[in-house]
């Protein structure tokens, strides 16, 4: 892992970013759809693929199982996901991120077998995997511990279709039970199930390539399996990111003169961009750009994190860095994972006033000056908050663990050095 860090000269407060930000394709998009190419005949082809660490570690993975992962230019992939030929996910891979978790779908319903161990990735609170466990029991599958690993067995005749409710409607899962449901035999009904651009997207794509599922945009999915017949893949284009999107917004609202930020779809951030207009924020929306202009004097607000189209657990860690800087109180209530509030001391040592009451809930006073300090980034997205913290700071500041940045935004400190932002990558 990088012992790489970002040095950062903070702006102090003043508003002086300008120029064009543009948005890289979406990790949480690109992952799901590599791991879909296990359900194809042939190699699949992705285009506007981020180069980012989480690709790289899927690209390791296919690697580990016996396939070909080919990157015919910058942005541009050709998984030869046709080319698995085992079903044991590697240990070590799988514990550097979340999102291998999405492989065990379609290796179970392709191979009958899949065995992995309990997947890893940032430290963010408890990832229970029961939806997992008790979905693939629901078609069929036995389910065996052995020391840190799963094992996870299909019936002979393959999985069968079930019905299967969510307790919460995740993504991962989600993701899951779709892919291991084209290729079971009978119907799948997945009930209660996330509604994120990026789910919306691979189910759309899967639908393209033959897949007969009902239901797209609700909650309620109706998949009828293929019987182990494997489907023929299109290409597919990677969604923006929005996470990224709303990150470069909060940017933006605090620290640019002008700034327009590219290659995004503002639909799926529509509740960050309603939350920053009515604080104060200037801020013009366009078919595929959002331009914005920070204001010095602008109004506090609460947020609750909730499953999409909610506000995304993923931008509370940059929106209360922004909320540092807003006049009045705020409550700022994380209802998705209980260690998400954590990164919150750092901001404390650089001088904002937040009182953190429990796991899920603080409160945080501003407006305040930040001062730039040495802090760690405890995982992708608090990472990324305390750039920007450091960005408004006064003097310098060091953020360390740039591992987990590089893992969800492409090459930052060369976007950010464009427009403005004094920040160099050094190592330590």
């Amino acid at each position: 892992m990088s012992k790489e860090s970002f040095k950062v000269q903070g702006l102090s407060g003043k508003k002086t970013l300008k120029g064009i930000l543009p948005v890289m394709g979406s990790k949480n998009a690109v992952l799901p759809v590599m791991a879909s190419s296990i359900i194809f005949k042939k190699p699949l082809e992705l285009s506007n693929v981020p180069d980012i660490e989480d690709v790289y570690r899927m690209s390791e993975m296919f690697e580990k199982l016996g396939a070909e992962v080919k990157r015919v230019s910058k942005r541009k992939y050709i998984v030869s996901g046709n080319l698995v030929n085992k079903s044991e996910m590697d240990p070590e891979i799988s514990k550097r991120f979340r999102a291998s978790v999405i492989l065990t779908g379609p290796l179970l319903s392709r191979f009958g077998k899949v065995s992995f161990p309990y997947p890893g990735g940032c430290v963010i609170g408890k990832r229970p995997i029961d939806l997992f466990l008790n979905g693939f029991e629901k078609m069929g599958a036995s389910i065996k511990e052995e020391g840190n690993k799963f094992i996870i067995t299909a019936p002979r005749k393959g999985l069968q279709g079930a019905s299967i409710f969510f307790k919460v409607p995740s993504v991962t899962a989600t993701e899951t039970f779709v892919m291991a449901a084209i290729l079971a035999k009978g119907t799948t009904y997945l009930k209660n199930i996330a509604l994120e651009p990026e789910v919306t997207s691979l189910i759309e794509y899967l639908v393209g390539c033959g897949a007969k599922i009902s239901g797209v945009g609700t909650t309620t999915l109706k998949i009828v399996g293929t019987g182990g017949r494997l489907l023929s893949p299109k290409p597919y284009k990677t969604i923006p990111d929005r996470l990224e999107t709303g990150s470069f917004l909060i940017l933006g609202a605090l620290s640019a003169k002008d700034l327009t930020i590219t290659n995004c779809n503002p639909e799926h951030v529509e509740i960050l961009i309603d939350l920053l207009k009515d604080s104060g924020v200037d801020i013009k929306v366009e078919k595929s750009s959002i331009r914005v202009r920070g204001r010095d004097k602008v109004r506090s607000f609460d947020i609750k994190t909730h499953e999409y189209p909610g506000f995304p657990t993923d931008l509370q860690a940059p929106t209360v860095v922004y909320l540092t800087q807003a006049i009045g109180e705020s409550l700022v209530f994380e209802t998705i994972f209980e260690g998400r509030l954590s990164f919150t001391e750092d901001l404390i040592n650089m001088g904002a006033n937040i009182t953190l009451w429990d796991a899920h809930r603080a409160t945080v006073k501003g407006p305040t000056k930040l001062k730039g300090r040495e802090v760690d980034g405890p995982d992708i997205r608090a990472g990324l908050a305390l750039l920007l913290a450091a960005i408004v700071s006064s003097g310098e500041s060091i953020i360390n663990n740039v591992y987990y940045i590089d893992r969800g935004y492409e090459s930052i400190e060369d976007r950010f050095s464009k427009i403005g932002v004094k920040i160099e990558r050094i190592k330590k």
